[in-house]
């Protein structure tokens, strides 16, 4: 680490010299001079890390001395030093910036200790961190390898969030790689897990599987409407967790946060299978049986998520809650996002408000197309800042801060995550086969089979069987599926973009939040 450089400004410098060397001997480079205009004239021409600083001095008092340096450099810390305990020179001093302040006499205990706070903050941070997780890599491993049920994984995939959030605080490249390959060990166990139970999860006999899409609404959200109190419940398209979690501080200024849960998206993590469960109440295979003219499959004409308010009418029918009363209000451009603020109070008359907020896939598929974004959102860190400078400015939190004194609830779910993907699978198949990047169906396929989790018989995934013989492909961890023709060109294109379709804890294990007004 490099030695910090702390200027010291006092008229009375030489009865300080002791100070100075205690400060020499803990290793920072101490600057010494007695008067505000040479130190005006230091800071233009040196790089300093502290300025401590006498407030009164003869000529140009410490004040004014602060004010010029700071016009010179805003970002430096400056330490005032005073024998002056009188308010309104400390109301001046801490209202032009002043990081910190020592009243004379002073120790040397006192100017390490400040220095330490100011110079060290951030490096302890980053320090404790890295203990920390340190510590955390074993029970991680070892949780990972005691074969956990689809709780613990959740709970796991939670704990490698919070981390990777932490590690934002940190500045060891190391400890960063490190975290990142558990990860990605996590991913892959995570995709054997799966791969076992997912049939077992979507067959109705089963008593043993998680809350998921189709029966959300069911188990998550209907037991908590009542007549009296309006309940919301969002969903953000494509909101992994981690970018709940970079949210999450802006709704906890209007609401307190009872419950955060996860629940598991249905494959493919796509919009038109997972959203048209959540608001049908059915598996895919079920909805085309009782829709056919409105299911789409992906391979047809037409708008696959059109009828999501069908479908939320048929569930309330069979779950007997048709004396409910719901709006829903779908927001897929910023116009629409402007009749969401203007139209809010009137919501406030109804049961349950659907809000269903396109903005995140958006960025996601955006993000491939366009070069500016692959620029902003590299890697998870930038996609989580979009992700939260997005939200900050939206019609949705303008609208829910219009109604956040009424007493309402909230419920904040999403219909898939989504994952950064880096290596590509080759896959063949005919002309019907789907465009996907994560997730393909088709009747003659030809793939690696380790690569992907296959389903022959797409009813045994609860998804509709578009043509005789059509199965599914779904791809495991980072991987994208990309035809042989152009391949390099794809390979390039679709690398280190966010995907969604296939199996990983990002996609498939999304945020479910319940929330109340203040």
């Amino acid at each position: 680490m490099s030695t910090a450089k702390i200027l010291w400004v006092d008229d009375e410098i030489e009865s300080l010299q002791s100070q100075k060397l205690f400060l020499e001997n803990k290793g920072y480079e101490v600057q010494t001079l007695t008067n505000g205009y040479d130190a005006i004239e230091y800071v233009k021409d040196n790089l300093i890390d502290v300025v401590l600083l006498d407030e009164t001095m003869p000529g140009i008092t410490g004040l004014e001395t602060l004010a010029r340096i700071k016009e010179l450099n805003s970002s430096i810390p400056v330490v005032m030093i005073t024998k002056n305990e009188t308010e309104n020179v400390m109301d001046d001093a801490i209202g032009s910036q002043i990081t910190d302040y020592l009243i004379k006499p002073v120790n040397p205990n006192q100017v390490l200790l400040s220095l330490k706070k100011i110079i060290d903050n951030k490096r302890l941070v980053a320090e404790k961190t890295t203990t920390a997780y340190q510590q955390q890599f074993r029970n991680l491993f070892m949780a990972l390898n005691s074969n956990p049920d689809y709780n613990e994984w959740m709970e796991i995939y939670k704990k490698l969030v919070y981390w990777e959030l932490e590690m934002e605080k940190s500045d060891s490249p190391e400890m960063i790689e490190i975290l990142a390959s558990q990860k990605e060990e996590a991913n892959a166990e995570f995709f054997k897990f799966v791969s076992k139970n997912y049939t077992k999860w979507v067959n109705p006999k089963s008593d043993e599987s998680p809350i998921m899409s189709h029966n959300l609404f069911q188990f998550k959200v209907f037991p908590h409407v009542e007549k009296g109190t309006s309940t919301f419940f969002i969903l953000i398209d494509n909101l992994r967790f981690d970018q709940w979690k970079a949210i999450q501080p802006m709704f906890a200024e209007n609401f307190r946060i009872l419950e955060e849960e996860t629940f598991y998206s249905l494959l493919p993590t796509a919009t038109q299978y997972c959203r048209n469960a959540i608001f049908a109440g059915m598996l895919p295979v079920d909805i085309e049986k009782n829709f056919p003219v409105q299911w789409k499959n992906d391979d047809e004409d037409g708008g696959k998520n059109l009828f999501e308010e069908d479908f939320f009418k048929a569930q309330l029918k069979r779950l007997k809650r048709d004396d409910i009363k719901y709006s829903y209000t779908k927001v897929v451009n910023h116009h629409d996002g402007q009749q969401l603020v203007n139209n809010i109070h009137n919501l406030l008359n109804n049961d349950l408000n659907i809000i269903v907020y396109n903005f995140v896939d958006m960025l996601s598929h955006a993000r491939t197309e366009m070069e500016v974004l692959k620029e902003l959102a590299s890697d998870e860190v930038s996609y989580r800042s979009i992700t939260r400078s997005w939200f900050e400015h939206s019609p949705l939190n303008q609208a829910l801060k219009k109604i956040a004194d009424k007493n309402i609830k909230l419920v904040l779910a999403t219909d898939h995550g989504s994952v950064r993907v880096k290596t590509p699978y080759k896959v063949i198949g005919d002309k019907q086969t789907t465009t996907n990047l994560r997730y393909k169906h088709g009747r003659n396929l030809n793939y690696e089979p380790k690569d992907v989790l296959a389903f022959r018989d797409p009813k045994e995934a609860g998804l509709p069987v578009p043509n005789v013989n059509s199965s599914f492909i779904f791809a495991k961890e980072d991987g994208f599926l990309c035809y042989p023709n152009n391949y390099n060109h794809y390979v390039n294109y679709y690398r280190n973009t966010f995907q969604h379709g296939g199996v990983s804890m990002e996609e498939m294990i999304i945020p479910l939040v319940k929330m109340v007004s203040k």
